[in-house]
């Protein structure tokens, strides 16, 4: 049985994909949480840098490695092959609780956007409807992504334009005291916004070319997308204040309200709506992935490490991750799955940064920036994310003991 996956993917398409994993809800949903931690205008502007220069490091590490390991499962093979079994496996248990806490945050945005009355059932519908695509296969994947990613920046770019040209706060809203505390967990909530930067990581196995694709398109789509939140950030501070903003669910929609400009505000629905639906089919994609590496070792059901005769997509580990996404976006809480999920990322890039220090004294010091900077996130998270993200890390080194005598051995 075939079991290989076809290389597909460019430079273009990659940063496609990264860009449609990043620039997605998280920017709809994450100012307000993030104004609230950070405290004040200033304090969510050196957030925003933070979490970027954290990304940054992770990206550039994550991009390292995929080019040296080529395969489908991201830091799960990075962290085995440089560290041992346990660690790959560790990052690979962190990635799929972590992105499948995000897979169900994404979906419940579009629910609240599209109908804020039944948004658990409109959650459901959407993860149903974009595990259909991507068992399609990633090609199909990947032109839908390219064209959400077009609209929604479409979309951003017309709220920056009005919130900037309508002015209304004093430049004084932008300061405020700043707490280190503050500013971290500001960071560590908008770092969930971030957090699809080396999504094409995990599809080393479908790039064309992965020692030169991947270092190249992983740190463009991040620039883009930091150069994007900062605009939107300023934008949305400069109308409403960081109190009114770190009071606000829907940021963006209430600065358009507040900048007087009526026509905006269906837009942005609009615009937040295909932004989940984008982040959502690159979650739900990433998180297949590595579901298919681990099967391949045992860690999960074997039977999830089929890839289709057909489609050549890993269908049965889709299918399974559609189900258990659509499972928790039936009964979760958006807010709480951004703390969650973030504890779950920092905790996954955090051994990401640790396999990338064995490549070599020239990758040391930004890993070693990447995983001190994972570590300050994880940690400054709210206690509730902190205390839930460390019981389920600890429930996988349990059933990392069960399953050892399972798993077969790291392929070189």
């Amino acid at each position: 049985m075939n079991a290989e996956l076809r290389r597909s993917f460019g430079v273009f398409d990659a940063v496609v994909i990264g860009l449609g994993a990043m620039v997605g809800a998280g920017i709809f949903v994450a100012l307000g949480p993030a104004a609230d931690a950070a405290g004040s205008g200033g304090g969510l502007l050196v957030a925003l840098g933070v979490a970027g220069l954290v990304a940054y490091c992770n990206a550039m590490a994550s991009a390292r490695l995929a080019a040296r390991y080529p395969r489908s499962g991201g830091t799960y093979v990075y962290g085995r092959e440089c560290l041992g079994s346990f660690w790959g496996y560790l990052a690979g248990w962190a990635f799929v609780v972590g992105k499948t806490a995000s897979c169900a945050a994404m979906a419940l945005t579009v629910g609240a956007y599209v109908w804020p009355g039944h948004p658990h059932a409109v959650a459901v519908a959407a993860v149903v409807a974009l595990t259909a695509v991507n068992y399609r296969g990633v090609q199909k994947s990947a032109l839908l992504t390219r064209v959400i990613v077009a609209l929604v920046l479409a979309v951003l770019a017309a709220a920056v334009v009005v919130l900037l040209g309508a002015g209304g706060a004093n430049p004084v809203t932008f300061g405020g005291e700043l707490t280190a505390g503050g500013v971290l967990q500001a960071a560590g909530l908008l770092f969930f916004a971030f957090a699809g930067y080396a999504r094409i990581a995990t599809l080393g196995e479908e790039v064309r070319d992965p020692a030169r694709t991947i270092p190249r398109a992983v740190p463009i789509a991040l620039g883009v997308t930091l150069v994007v939140y900062v605009l939107v950030a300023v934008g949305v501070l400069t109308v409403l204040g960081p109190e009114a903003l770190a009071a606000s669910a829907a940021p963006l929609t209430d600065a358009a309200r507040a900048a007087g400009a009526g026509w905006l505000v269906p837009v942005v629905a609009v615009g937040a709506a295909v932004a989940a639906l984008g982040s959502l089919l690159s979650l739900i994609l990433g998180v297949s992935r590595t579901t298919l590496a681990m099967a391949r070792d045992a860690y999960l059901p074997t039977a999830l490490a089929v890839v289709h005769h057909r489609f050549q997509v890993p269908h049965r580990a889709e299918l399974a991750v559609g189900a258990v996404v659509a499972a928790v976006a039936a009964t979760a809480d958006v807010r709480g799955a951004i703390g969650f999920s973030s504890f779950g990322v920092l905790v996954y890039y955090a051994i990401a940064n640790a396999s990338a220090w064995t490549l070599g004294p020239a990758r040391r010091p930004l890993a070693v920036l990447g995983f001190t900077g994972c570590a300050a996130l994880a940690f400054a998270l709210p206690l509730g994310s902190v205390l839930a993200g460390s019981g389920v890390v600890a429930a996988g080194v349990v059933a990392w003991a069960v399953s050892r005598g399972r798993a077969v051995p790291p392929r070189s």
